[in-house]
């Protein structure tokens, strides 16, 4: 990689006519330079240093408030401590008296998890007694728990079992900007749990809000006397530390790569402190990892010997909760951190040492295309409302500093916030919650921002289809109620529930449990181990597809004597691997519970092929006569993802796939090879002989 090519200029924005440029030309003036520390207060007790965060002047206000409204919309800047604080104020107070529970529901279970880990350092307790977490087939809890943190999903399961939420005397509802399917839907529960139970409170936190849209929600007072409110706003205003915003003079062509000159730059020329760049996804980011690391870093120790060593560093949502941790561990005083992350890293969780923040402009989300009924990755530009989340990142221990990989100009078209997931989002889980959770009328729910009338009516649909609703809309019994009751997509229930009929239980649980776990392959970077890795991958691969192959891989770590070897001999990931053993061990609970018999097929896989097209029948496709596959409704191309078996092997003319993938093509992702008559088998109600037939 040419390091020396075109400079990456960047301007920051001031009130005047004056700006300042950062170019490799320009002198650093080391009175500017401030000495890099992690904590300024590092040195005091833990109290003495929750009473330094902004939030502390406000403690006395948001007590009163929740006192007299029932709602609290709170709208903090990044690094104010609400997310840490407003909890341990709560107990404090004396809300949890009566043996009740102070509830916090994250978007994301890192920051669930490590926001109880900090909270329960400050309080001087043991993670799962008086402060703990709940996520998806991980908790730490105890009958002594105060305060829970909980992903938004697990507050939303717990309604079903609890709908008026009695033991919780007050809901925080975190980061809640990014308007997730899972935030929307409490926000119109809670809403009702609010008129049926006066003494809960309600409090929505988030660094940047449409706050009156939320306030006006949750106000029930339909006179103009504002004193009858019954929801209010509040501003917290400051952060520990000043955040200076740089932007690109010009354009860049490729993000990624000037994410990669950038940190380059800032090594040379800033003095010490980590750094944080966000990319779009995983692919993207093990990108950039890759170049930093094989390319440039001993380059930069060759030019600069006494330089600080570069410690890099991947973030994503699926990779391994072990590594996660890596990030949050404080670099040694010769080395320094870059952390290179998903939007993972944009919200709630504090990673230690950061002090430079690089914003490549773009997020990958997920977008419902009504037309096609297909759900795709989608790369779009960030919000404002992210870009000042992702920004604030840099102010959370000292100074720090914020490079936009885009002109200031194009930062002002942003849109203001981000599209609430609930209006660009596949439907079909949304629906069967609220159908489980006594929603009849999902049509006229109050949604905080409602969903289009065509997206909710296909969810309808494929309910249907799936067998988790009737005619009339309500849920069947046993197999809707099964299927609602399952922390997975209604796809994965379904082929759990059909399995149970078909006698290869153990078998679809082995498959479910290793499909809620990315990167079970380990992919070596250097070339003779990449071929060895890949060989050791056809070792499992078969006709069947990546589904069976994933069997094949389970079973094969389950009956090895020394786990930890075999993984490590065909290139598995150990961590990976003992994550899908606690889940399959959920999922069997769950399936005990509803009776759903355990059985094996004993080495036959058309019991299981079948129990997968029960399932996944909506997401079928077939080889056209041009070579390429195409949906048999909605006809759309599609491709072969080239992490599948069969990329390299034979194609099969009908094929299944759990999820589409866009960047420049739209690839399928867990290919399964199946027989046409199967479709017509488990899902006549939604596929007809006549019509399969037109596409061979």
């Amino acid at each position: 990689m040419n390091l020396s090519g075109h400079a990456v200029k960047f301007l920051k924005p001031s009130n005047d006519n004056n700006v300042v440029y950062l170019d490799k030309n320009e002198p650093i003036i080391e009175s500017n330079v401030t000495n890099f520390v992690y904590n300024r207060h590092h040195s005091l007790s833990l109290q003495a240093q929750r009473q330094k965060l902004p939030i502390f002047n406000y403690r006395n206000h948001i007590l009163y408030l929740l006192e007299k409204y029932s709602c609290l919309v709170l709208v903090g800047e990044t690094g104010c401590g609400k997310s840490t604080q407003i909890p341990q104020y709560l107990v404090e107070a004396e809300w949890t008296k009566d043996e009740t529970l102070i509830g916090v529901a994250e978007p994301r279970r890192v920051a669930a998890i490590t926001l109880a880990s900090r909270v329960a350092e400050e309080t001087g307790t043991i993670l799962g007694e008086e402060v703990g977490y709940s996520v998806r087939f991980d908790d730490c809890i105890t009958n002594k728990t105060q305060i829970k943190y909980m992903t938004t999903g697990i507050l939303l399961r717990e309604m079903m079992a609890d709908p008026l939420l009695n033991k919780y005397s007050i809901i925080v509802l975190d980061e809640a900007h990014e308007r997730n399917i899972q935030a929307d839907i409490l926000m119109g529960l809670l809403k009702k749990v609010l008129k049926k139970r006066k003494s809960l409170k309600i409090v929505i936190a988030s660094a940047t809000l449409d706050a009156e849209n939320i306030r006006d929600f949750f106000n029930f007072n339909t006179t103009k006397d504002s004193v009858k409110d019954t929801s209010v706003i509040m501003s917290v205003q400051g952060r520990n530390f000043p955040v200076e915003i740089y932007y690109l003079q010009e354009p860049v062509p490729d993000y990624v790569t000037a994410t990669v000159n950038t940190i380059v730059k800032l090594h040379e020329r800033e003095p010490p402190g980590d750094i944080l760049a966000f990319l779009t996804g995983q692919e993207e980011v093990d990108r950039a990892v890759s170049m930093l690391t094989s390319n440039i870093r001993d380059n930069l120790i060759k030019r600069n010997p006494s330089k600080q060593e570069l410690v890099v560093l991947p973030m994503y949502g699926s990779l391994p909760y072990s590594d996660q941790l890596k990030v949050f561990r404080r670099a040694d005083d010769n080395q320094r951190k870059v952390i290179i992350s998903t939007n993972v890293a944009e919200t709630s969780v504090t990673i230690p040492g950061i002090v430079y923040v690089i914003d490549c402009g773009f997020v990958k989300m997920r977008w419902f295309n009504t037309e096609t009924q297909t759900d795709r990755l989608v790369v779009v530009p960030v919000s404002q409302a992210s870009a000042e989340q992702r920004s604030g990142r840099a102010g959370r221990m000292r100074a720090g500093k914020a490079y936009r990989l885009y002109t200031e100009e194009d930062f002002k078209k942003l849109p203001l916030n981000t599209l609430p997931e609930m209006q660009r989002t596949n439907l079909l889980d949304v629906v069967l919650q609220l159908k489980a959770l006594g929603i009849d009328n999902v049509l006229r729910f109050n949604f905080p921002s409602p969903p289009s009338a065509k997206n909710l009516m296909i969810a309808f649909e494929l309910l249907y289809a799936l067998g988790a609703i009737d005619m009339t809309g309500n849920l069947t019994k046993p197999d809707g109620l099964t299927m609602a009751e399952f922390a997975l997509e209604p796809l994965f229930s379904k082929m759990l529930i059909e399995s149970g009929k078909l006698g290869c239980s153990d078998e679809i649980t082995s498959i479910v449990s290793m499909l809620q776990v990315e990167n079970i392959f380990v992919k070596p970077r250097s070339g003779e181990a990449s071929i060895r890795a890949r060989k050791q991958k056809r070792n499992f691969e078969v006709h069947e597809g990546d589904l069976i192959t994933l069997l094949n891989v389970y079973n094969g770590y389950r009956s090895s004597d020394n786990a930890r070897a075999y993984c490590s001999r065909h290139f598995l990931s150990y961590k990976a691997l003992q994550r899908v053993d606690e889940i399959r061990t959920r999922i069997e609970h769950t399936m005990r519970n509803y009776n759903i018999p355990k059985s094996s097929s004993n080495g036959f896989s058309e019991p299981i092929l079948k129990s997968i097209t029960a399932g996944l029948f909506p997401n079928a496709a077939y080889l056209h006569h041009s070579g390429v596959y195409k949906t048999i409704r909605g006809d759309i191309e599609l491709y072969i993802h080239p992490n599948s078996v069969f990329y390299t092997m034979q194609q099969p003319q009908w094929v299944l796939y759990t999820e589409i993938l866009f960047t420049n093509k739209l690839y399928m992702q867990e290919i399964t090879n199946i027989k046409e008559e199967w479709l017509i088998e488990v899902a006549p109600h939604f596929y007809r002989k006549t019509n399969l037939r037109d596409f061979v």
